[in-house]
């Protein structure tokens, strides 16, 4: 195998697969990152053996083969390399190395062969669909960070993708929830969506495919089966296992009869959330609203720490309502709407709380309240 390639282009490449290489691994092909040249084209791949990503760009390809060599290691060096140089890379097969060179510098390291490299990629999936990459990066944006961390509950631990019947019409929905907190996003069904199975997409490939979306084309394919999912994005594709779980019934924790409607400018409420919160305490983060025609009490009290009250002119004419929640998870949702002002449609201080963007009819948040 012998090729050419410019370095900011092998770094980008590197940098997109490499994010899903282990620091430490017990199997060590998987420390590895694939190089095949073939053509005009160098594919690069890594795998965690949950996920995978590829990645082709252009290269001058003088042999054609295929190596591994350890990730992070080739990443740095690469990283380090002057800007703007030709990359050139060899391998010797005699010596089981391969070698780079770059201007005055020259780097050999060891290799493993590339059959014994995994392939996530293989099988078919049986429903294919595009989507705009601004739409299901808005998707997982309103969605991710209500993600279970609890790994008892693993089925809470990803994305929930799935068709479900709106309003308006069939649509792609999100949800995700810790079981506190729950976060809906939809957008339109997109053709060839049809038929889709539900399924959970883990919390490490939400992650990775919304760094990918940062700086991606305009659309995004979309793959799913029952047990895999795979994205392309550009010139990268993301191919991840899903949970194989059951997510639960998320509709019914979704009031329907909250008629207490409280509307407060967005941008002031966050602030006046962060202010009091300052000294609530760690472990519990409850923050106090206490509700009365168009006035809002925000307050904290900390035994330990002192208490806190700001008031806020808002938007409300049901009866008075005392009501507490976690203000971490309060300021996560505030942070998602869009608009210039927030909808809460409450009941009562031990029931679900509903939060609307005055601006997105397509996302919705549900908060438990705590006890304060």
């Amino acid at each position: 195998m012998r090729l050419v390639i410019e370095r900011g282009e092998l770094l980008r490449a590197l940098g997109h697969v490499t994010s899903v290489v282990e620091r430490r691994t017990t199997i060590p092909i998987l420390s590895n990152v694939l190089i095949r040249a073939s053509g005009q084209t160098l594919e690069l791949k890594a795998t965690d053996l949950e996920r995978e990503v590829t990645e082709e760009v252009k290269a001058e390809v003088g042999a054609a083969g295929a190596v591994t060599v350890p990730a992070h290691i080739l990443h740095d060096i690469v990283r380090k390399l002057p800007e703007g140089s030709q990359v050139d890379i060899r391998r010797d097969a005699e010596k089981e190395r391969l070698t780079l060179a770059a201007g005055q510098a020259r780097f050999a390291l060891q290799t493993l062969g590339p059959e014994d490299f995994p392939d996530l990629a293989a099988g078919e999936l049986g429903h294919s669909f595009s989507v705009l990459a601004k739409d299901l990066k808005r998707l997982i944006d309103k969605t991710r960070f209500a993600i279970s961390t609890e790994e008892t509950r693993y089925y809470l631990n990803g994305i929930f993708l799935h068709i479900a019947d709106a309003g308006n019409g069939p649509t792609l929905r999100a949800v995700a929830t810790d079981g506190h907190r729950l976060a809906q996003a939809e957008l339109t069904r997109p053709q060839g969506s049809e038929g889709m199975p539900g399924v959970i997409i883990p919390r490490k490939t939400v992650h990775e495919l919304q760094r990918l979306i940062e700086d991606s084309a305009e659309t995004v394919s979309v793959a799913v089966s029952p047990a895999k999912v795979r994205f392309e994005i550009g010139s990268v594709t993301l191919t991840s296992k899903l949970i194989d779980g059951t997510f639960p019934d998320y509709g019914r924790v979704i009031p329907q009869n909250n008629d207490k409607e409280l509307r407060v400018e967005n941008a002031a409420f966050i602030s006046a959330v962060d202010r009091v919160s300052t000294i609530a305490s760690e472990r519990g983060r409850a923050v106090k609203l206490n509700l009365a025609k168009d006035k809002l009490v925000l307050s904290v009290n900390n035994p330990e720490g002192g208490s806190a009250t700001e008031e806020l002119e808002v938007t409300y004419s049901a009866s008075p309502l005392e009501i507490g929640f976690n203000a971490k998870y309060l300021l996560d949702i505030a942070g998602q709407l869009e608009g210039d002002e927030a909808r809460f449609l409450l009941a009562d201080p031990g029931s679900p709380t509903m939060i609307r963007d005055a601006e997105d009819e397509a996302a919705l948040y549900v908060l438990m309240p705590m006890r304060v």
